[in-house]
């Protein structure tokens, strides 16, 4: 046997070893191995990634294309997403429409005032949560967690009444006051973000500031803050974007009963525009119907900032 075995070629002898080889090779290359994953998982994995982001890009892809095109690109059925010329009297006609330039100022003062109170404040009380043991803290934590449940609508009537009555309404103080006082837009999420991130810091560098005589006071601005930064800026941008964002309460409260409030910020120069255009649109101006491109400009003017 061991002679057959030596008198075969040792091509022939090597062959099914390098076809297994291979079959290995091919089989980790697809399906992956506990180190690696493989061609078929990736290839799913990104595709459905690539879909899902198709669907959020598009219409901001399909913004700023036509946000350039002139009324020959939008009467031409040949263009589709490159227009001829980038026509810029679009975001010209749609800045003159929203006087951009104060109403930008007075958002940035709209969202940014709340947005300074509503991270200090939300810090305070989560370092508190965090750090501090007392009677009723359970309480206050369901509490909080129940109004932020809470839907706004429930209160949206008697809050308008109270600002009514304290005569703050069409005020940006509407916004600042509640932000003053832990309640400002979405303030029981940045308070449970600082709670998570407080408990993480450990107590031994706040029991080594008390040794050294840091009170209470001296141990959050000097550890406590600082070590925060990560949390703080999350916080910051969630809260000025939502407050941006926020036409509805704005132009309820900040405008209140007076309609030519000067309190008015992009997001609400953008919805008047776009009530006008829709109005003029539906009674058959041609000309207000080849203007989809400035709509397109004021929509990517009033997103721009964020």
């Amino acid at each position: 046997m061991s002679e057959r075995w030596k008198k075969q070629p040792q091509a022939a002898i090597l062959e099914p070893i390098r076809a297994r080889v291979n079959t290995n090779k091919i089989h980790k290359f697809l399906f992956g191995s506990k180190e690696k994953q493989g061609f078929l998982k990736l290839a799913a994995i990104y595709g459905l990634l690539i879909c899902i982001g198709f669907v959020y890009i598009y219409p901001l892809l399909y913004m700023i294309s036509t946000s350039f095109m002139n009324r020959d690109d939008l009467l031409d059925t040949s263009v589709k997403w490159l227009p001829s010329s980038l026509y810029l009297q679009n975001y010209i006609d749609a800045a003159t429409s929203m006087n951009f330039v104060e109403s930008f100022l007075r958002g940035i003062f709209i969202a940014g005032m709340p947005t300074v109170f509503n991270i200090f404040i939300c810090m305070m009380v989560g370092y508190g949560f965090a750090r501090y043991d007392f009677k009723g803290k359970k309480l206050c934590m369901g509490i909080l967690l129940f109004s932020y449940i809470l839907p706004s609508q429930v209160t949206m009537i008697p809050t308008y009444v109270l600002y009514n009555k304290m005569g703050i309404l069409g005020t940006v103080w509407t916004f600042v006051l509640p932000a003053v006082f832990g309640n400002g837009l979405n303030a029981p999420i940045f308070i449970l973000i600082f709670y998570q991130f407080f408990k993480q810091i450990p107590k031994v560098l706040t029991e080594a500031a008390a040794i050294d005589g840091a009170g209470h006071f001296k141990t959050f601005f000097k550890i406590a803050v600082p070590s925060a930064a990560p949390a703080i800026i999350t916080v910051a941008l969630f809260s000025f974007v939502w407050y941006w964002n926020e036409s509805y309460l704005t132009e309820l409260y900040v405008q209140g009963l007076s309609t030519k409030s000067v309190w008015t910020n992009l997001v609400i120069q953008l919805k008047n525009f776009d009530t006008s255009f829709n109005t003029k649109a539906a009674t058959g101006d041609t000309a207000t119907s080849l203007s989809e491109s400035v709509r397109m400009a004021a929509t990517t003017i009033s997103v721009l900032p964020l």
